[in-house]
């Protein structure tokens, strides 16, 4: 790894990680010189990796945890789709009990917000937040009838921002949309999710995007099946800690069943009536967003 500079610090990482998964290890002072940068630089940047989950500190550098590897992967929004489709409208399903008529809600990109979304389609006098191409379309399309007239439907406000693989719009444009706002509640997809990295992604823009979203929002509801549990993506964007649901499938192991009871987030697992809601969201675990 060559030496270089003036590198933000979500870079900086990035090569941290790379290097460590490449070579089953680095120390300290090997990441100084060949980054140009402080020895408390790297310290805090292999604190933050480690908290991801996506290293393991030892003395004197870092190596890679094992068992888990990082991903850095982006699919497509068509390579999704085809994955645990059953699941992905059971827990949509569940999902959709919990909005109610009139309010804002944000759906951010994914295969699964985007089966929520064509569920949400005949809620009257819903506002939907969105970075999420596919959402929009969808949204946009249930509010006309084939003879082409308007017939009601969600109003849609889409972020802007630039595309990605799996049809999210992230990067500044969206993020200042996103900062103006503030929505109900926000269903999130996610890449990946672990007690010790939280909610993750392996696209560095789409993480800053992200928490964005969930900073915008009083209630945080994160959509995802068991196969999320325990990936790891590049950049962490939310702790477990400020999500007040998780609606997952019945795939999800007893033994992280267990772990998820010890924290503070309402578990629903879809089409077994586990921790159901009855169509009501609990009280925020987070305050509100001031101003």
């Amino acid at each position: 790894m060559a030496e270089r500079q003036n590198l933000l610090a979500e870079q900086r990482r990035a090569l941290i990680l790379d290097e460590v998964r490449r070579r089953g290890g680095v120390r300290v002072n090997e990441l100084t010189q060949r980054l140009g940068v402080s020895d408390m630089t790297v310290r805090r940047d292999l604190d933050a990796l480690a908290r991801m989950g996506a290293l393991e500190k030892v003395h004197g550098g870092a190596v890679p945890v094992e068992g888990i590897e990082p991903t850095v992967h982006e699919p497509r929004f068509e390579e999704k789709t085809g994955r645990e489709p059953a699941a992905k409208e059971q827990i949509a399903r569940a999902a959709a009990a919990l909005v109610t008529p009139g309010s804002a809600v944000a759906l951010s990109g994914g295969t699964t917000t985007y089966t929520l979304a064509r569920m949400l389609a005949g809620v009257p006098d819903l506002t939907v937040v969105t970075n999420s191409v596919r959402v929009a379309d969808v949204l946009h399309a249930a509010r006309r009838s084939p003879d082409g007239t308007e017939n009601g439907g969600p109003t849609v406000v889409l972020t802007g921002g630039i595309r990605t693989p799996s049809d999210s719009l992230v990067g500044p444009v969206a993020d200042r949309a996103i900062a103006s706002l503030h929505f109900d509640v926000l269903f999130l997809g996610v890449h990946g999710i672990s007690v010790e990295a939280g909610l993750s992604t392996p696209n560095l823009a789409e993480a800053e995007t992200n928490r964005r979203l969930v900073t915008s929002a009083r209630r945080v509801v994160v959509v995802a099946d068991h196969t999320k549990w325990g990936t790891v993506g590049l950049s962490s964007f939310a702790s477990l800690s400020e999500v007040d649901v998780l609606v997952t499938d019945a795939g999800l192991p007893s033994a992280t069943r267990a772990e998820l009871a010890e924290l503070p987030l309402r578990l629903v697992v879809a089409g077994e009536g586990e921790g159901g809601l009855d169509g009501e969201l609990p009280e925020p675990c987070r305050p509100p967003r001031a101003g």
